[in-house]
């Protein structure tokens, strides 16, 4: 069997800046099937960000727009009272997966499309019901897979899958053939070094 693994969690903004560079390596590789692990940056929390968490985020956009010309909306910060919150994100993607197989990636792009140019916060609950509805699910199924027992439970599989993988940041892509695992990228990488990669690994197999 051969499978990719994409460890992420959806406010990741490393993640955001590799979006496009994954999906013109899937343009090119649409097979095999791609599986979305959620890795969780923050648990839980209902208090505000420190002001001094927000700069060093505010920087760590600033960093990867000159890095990679990703665009960020910045407005986010005067706009919201951020917290250091994603698990609820990461439980929205499989929350969607669950009503719609096949609707992860959709959601994926839905938060980060809405945090990081609307200056939406996903950390909020509400923000990710009505992003399920603009994606066509309907809103109150999805709250109560957002809010239950089994999406939590799935969450943490997430994590365990990828603590046992050993993966120590996002984003990362792993290629999995049959019982052996290799690392395609382990955080931001281009779609040319993906695609050189992952054409080096598959000729290492057919060898």
């Amino acid at each position: 069997m051969t499978a990719l693994i994409y460890v992420m969690d959806p406010m990741c903004s490393w993640c955001w800046a590799f979006a496009p560079e994954l999906e013109s390596f899937r343009a090119r590789y649409p097979e095999p099937p791609l599986q979305f692990v959620m890795g969780g940056l923050a648990p839980d929390s209902d208090a505000p960000m420190p002001a001094e968490m927000q700069q060093q985020i505010q920087s760590v956009w600033q960093q990867i727009e000159r890095r990679t010309g990703t665009v960020f909306n910045h407005d986010f910060w005067r706009l919201n009272q951020p917290r250091r919150a994603t698990w609820d994100a990461c439980r929205a993607v499989i929350a969607a997966g669950r009503l719609q197989a096949g609707s992860e990636a959709a959601m994926i792009a839905a938060i980060q499309r809405a945090y990081y140019l609307e200056a939406r916060n996903p950390s909020d609950r509400e923000v990710l019901v009505s992003l399920a509805a603009e994606q066509g699910l309907d809103p109150d199924a999805f709250r109560l897979a957002l809010e239950d027992d089994e999406t939590d439970a799935q969450l943490h599989r997430h994590f365990a899958l990828k603590d046992g993988i050993g993966v120590q940041g996002f984003p990362t892509l792993l290629l999995q053939q049959d019982d052996e695992l290799a690392v395609l990228s382990a955080g931001y990488t281009t779609a040319d070094r993906l695609l050189d990669r992952y054409a080096r690994l598959r000729s290492q197999t057919d060898e």
